[in-house]
């Protein structure tokens, strides 16, 4: 039998190599998987539902908790989640238009925005070493994500163009501009990714350390004391929750911020945009109501941030051109 001749035949890749490509697909993956826990989170917070390792963890459930001063430490740990869903799903959509378009063309600041915003996001799940509690789940989540984030990144490398200078990857795409409508508008934008890396990073200290500030005493009415008597575990694992609710607000503010810094604006974008801050902010700052944790003094940054971003999304709107200056910038990329 004579052998196949079929010139090239030999070079076909195998399927792993079709399906993994140039790493896009493994980082589109990813972006989908921290979407579908954002919304997961929000569906436990919706039902009221703890999960199996928090009931061990604790050794209540939440009826029995619900039973004292209202219900407000259920609310309490379920504000935290479902701020850190909307957080998780405001990363999806952020890196979901990262990847399909400036990473498509080989920009290098959207490639280290991914590793840098990655880095945070998985790097504060270790903060669990602090308080010391070990939530299955959530290590379960990282270890099947992270393998796609670090293969993605991997891959990927092979996509970038231009100098490998981190004077390219830093300097805007365009200098500020204080005289336009737009340019106040993406300075705003540029203010509120700068407040939200700060605000995440003060979150995750303050979840690693302390925990609460005065408001929550008020709110819950117990004292860290009383709780730490109601059950010992209850300080470690809303602990916990406010860590990595930090680190994702980080990590968003991160991809906010590179991105306002980096590209122009286009419709995509903008929708983009405007689709993360609405969950985001919507999240973070609408449970508040329900469970009626009210204190202006508590919500009022988030507040701030929220009508300043919202105000930068209406000013920086894409306009006519934009299409011609991104071709030219993606060109002199190249």
């Amino acid at each position: 039998m004579e052998e196949d001749s079929t010139p090239g035949r030999s070079a076909e890749p195998g399927l792993a190599v079709t399906l993994i490509g140039d790493g896009r697909p493994l980082l589109a993956l990813l972006a989908v998987g921290l979407f579908v826990s954002g919304v997961f989170a929000l569906f436990l917070a919706a039902t009221v539902t703890f999960l199996p390792q928090d009931v061990a963890f604790l050794g209540m459930d939440p009826r029995a908790l619900c039973a004292m001063h209202e219900c407000r430490i259920v609310h309490f740990i379920f504000h935290d989640r479902v701020s850190f869903g909307g957080t998780l799903m405001a990363i999806g959509t952020l890196y979901l238009w990262l990847i399909a378009v400036p990473l498509k063309r080989g920009e290098r600041w959207a490639w280290w925005t991914l590793v840098l915003s990655g880095a945070v996001g998985f790097l504060s799940f270790l903060t669990w070493l602090i308080y010391h509690y070990l939530d299955t789940w959530h290590l379960t989540a990282s270890a099947a994500l992270l393998p796609l984030w670090v293969l993605g990144m991997w891959r990927t490398r092979s996509l970038l163009r231009g100098p490998d200078s981190w004077c390219e990857v830093v300097r805007p795409i365009a200098p500020l501009e204080w005289k336009t409508r737009a340019g106040v508008g993406r300075a705003c934008l540029l203010f509120a990714g700068a407040g939200m890396i700060a605000a995440g990073l003060t979150i995750m200290m303050l979840g690693s350390t302390v925990v609460f500030v005065p408001q929550d005493i008020v709110y819950f009415g117990f004292t860290p004391a009383q709780l730490q008597a109601i059950n010992p575990h209850l300080v470690p694992l809303i602990a916990h929750d406010r860590a990595g609710f930090g680190g994702g607000l980080a990590s968003c503010g991160l991809c906010v911020f590179a991105i306002v810094w980096k590209a122009p604006m286009t419709r995509a974008l903008w929708q983009a945009l405007v689709a993360a801050g609405l969950i985001g902010f919507g999240c973070a700052i609408g449970i508040h109501y329900p469970m009626g944790y009210m204190s202006v003094s508590h919500l009022a940054p988030a507040w701030v941030g929220a009508i300043i971003y919202l105000m930068g999304m209406a000013m920086y709107r894409p306009v006519k051109g934009a299409v011609d200056i991104l071709e030219i910038h993606g060109r002199r990329g190249s």
